[in-house]
């Protein structure tokens, strides 16, 4: 005598597979936001990585070297602390290193560069030449989204009459000046990172 399901039996069991696949769709749900915020994370880790790669290499390789302001001839090779063209503080130097074998372009391997803080944007401001014509606009590129500050300090001699490279060296907010300074420190806040801070040593071109 065969027997087949009751009607009971038939319902637990569409009920048990109906849990199951809330059960899976649930943790299919979860492991792809998951996989999406990792992603996001990660793409945001690498922006913040060129970022700091474009800034060091600047830094590593400015150059004592002055640009002119309007057209005029000056002898500040570094400039940097709080600026009118920044939110918060701001660098302008001259960088050397730039690509161009065998002079086939039609500049030098020179390039004024700067960095601002706009609209919570860290600006990377830069332009074929490094002396431009007056009322030249810079090229801007944007390294960084969500940057709530920026602080950029100086490490050089308090006394420029001093012979003594590592006398009266001190940190400050501030630098203008005929010669490179001994080092830079950036930092600044990130809504997805916090507070990062660099110190980058300059090569000034004497003894260290």
């Amino acid at each position: 005598m065969q027997r087949g399901f009751t009607l009971i039996e038939i319902l637990i069991a569409m009920a048990i597979f109906t849990l199951i696949g809330l059960a899976s769709t649930g943790l299919l749900t979860t492991v792809i936001d998951s996989n999406d915020i990792s992603e996001e994370r990660f793409a945001k880790l690498q922006l913040l990585q060129r970022a700091m790669i474009t800034i060091e290499r600047d830094l590593q390789q400015a150059v004592p070297r002055a640009a002119r302001v309007n057209g005029e001839k000056q002898d500040v090779v570094m400039s940097g602390g709080e600026t009118d063209d920044s939110d918060d503080d701001g660098i302008g130097f001259v960088r050397g290193g730039w690509h161009n074998p065998q002079l086939m372009l039609p500049r030098s391997t020179l390039q004024f560069v700067a960095y601002r803080l706009r609209e919570n944007k860290l600006e990377r401001l830069y332009s074929n030449y490094v002396d431009n014509v007056i009322g030249y606009e810079p090229k801007v590129r944007v390294l960084l989204e969500n940057v709530e500050s920026l602080k950029i300090e100086f490490l050089a001699t308090t006394n420029s009459n001093s012979l003594d490279e590592d006398e009266d060296m001190s940190w400050s907010e501030s630098y203008k000046g005929a010669a490179l300074p001994r080092a830079v420190a950036i930092e600044f806040v990130s809504k997805d990172f916090g507070k990062i801070r660099r110190e980058f040593t300059l090569t000034t071109g004497e003894s260290s």
